[in-house]
């Protein structure tokens, strides 16, 4: 392991993680050359993808508009320093794990027609479903260019590590994928269960998280058990962010969250209180709830009302908790085997009281 350059305990405040991370997302970015007769448009398209990172205005104009808490790479930054490492070698996979992160958000609020994202218009609600994609698929390239930066300075790792990083990191871009296809095969459709909901999540939302905390472990040089321990760490902590995320996607305040109340019902969305409902009901209740969720969104207001109804009911936001509470206590866990090992845990207790108790 490396000396880690975080303040006390191994804890690391906003600015000392995010000014690291922006440098390194930034940085790709900087580094394309526009010119030549499709100029104009090529700085159009750059405009949308520093609009969708919170940079720009729906001007293009530099500007600094509400954004993500970057939980993802601060979560890497966080087990690099645990292990021992330097939170600016770690920014660039940092970087990389927010640029990828925001390739599957554009691609994902194209495919949920959601309209807006913190407080703003999506990239295909203002310019539409081709401009998105493109978007995103840059995107995706770029959180690649940000990556390969570890084999420069500070980080000076050497080719074989950053070749397994990056094919670690296609593989769970590819897991998202499959998490996302389960997600969307499911619309319509009933059966499999809270089991098939949480393979779904596992892909979908988790898989990242696992992989930021093992990447920031392998950065600081920390052992195999180190890494899987920091891996299960991140795991079962993004399949808790996930339940918390359906939450709040159908209990959680708009002037919070960003999007409106009860948005994830009005679109048939089968997150865990439904799949829950829909599981732990009587037969009457069941066959209500499915023919709410026949037919084409959104369901109009009346039938929404209907459906908070039937959840608070059954008890079902508790019940959630109780499922969230039970991933955190792994994360827990995993906490224990890193302090075991001589981890540095103390910020990686403060990322999951944050996670714990968040409200958007």
């Amino acid at each position: 392991m490396t000396s880690g350059s975080a303040n006390g305990a191994g804890r690391l405040t906003a600015a000392e993680g995010l000014a690291p991370i922006e440098a390194a997302m930034r940085a790709p970015l900087d580094r394309i050359a526009i010119a030549g007769p499709g100029a104009d448009d090529l700085r159009d398209f750059y405009g949308m993808v520093r609009y969708h990172l919170g940079w720009a205005d729906a001007n293009f104009a530099p500007a600094m508009m509400p954004t993500g808490k970057r939980l993802r790479p601060l979560l890497l930054l966080r087990c690099a320093i645990a292990c021992g490492g330097d939170p600016v070698a770690a920014a660039p996979a940092a970087a990389a794990i927010e640029l990828l992160h925001n390739f599957t958000l554009v691609h994902d609020d194209v495919q949920d027609e959601s309209a807006y994202r913190h407080h703003r218009e999506t990239i295909w609600h203002r310019w539409g479903a081709a401009a998105a994609i493109n978007v995103g698929d840059a995107l995706y390239a770029i959180a690649h260019d940000a990556l390969y930066a570890l084999a420069e300075p500070p980080a000076n790792l050497s080719p074989a590590r950053v070749l397994t990083l990056a094919r670690d990191f296609d593989r769970m871009a590819l897991r998202i994928v499959e998490g996302q296809h389960l997600d969307l095969s499911q619309e319509g459709e009933w059966g499999g269960g809270e089991a098939r909901y949480l393979e779904m999540i596992a892909g979908k939302t988790a898989a990242i998280m696992d992989f930021a905390a093992r990447a920031g472990a392998t950065i600081a040089g920390a052992d195999d058990a180190t890494i899987a321990a920091c891996g299960e760490f991140g795991l079962t902590l993004g399949l808790a962010f996930q339940i918390r995320d359906d939450m709040l996607g159908i209990w959680g305040a708009q002037g919070v969250t960003g999007k409106p109340a009860a948005d994830d019902i009005r679109r048939r969305k089968q997150s865990l209180p439904i799949v829950a409902l829909d599981e732990r009901a009587d037969d009457a209740t069941r066959a209500a709830l499915r023919r709410f969720y026949a037919g084409e969104p959104p369901l109009d207001e009346a039938a929404v009302a209907a459906i908070i109804g039937l959840l608070d009911r059954h008890e079902i936001a508790d019940y959630c908790q109780s499922r969230a509470d039970e991933y955190h206590a792994r994360t827990r866990l995993a906490l224990d085997q890193l302090a075991a090992r001589g981890a540095t845990v103390d910020g990686l207790r403060d990322y999951l009281a944050l996670l714990e108790g968040r409200a958007h």
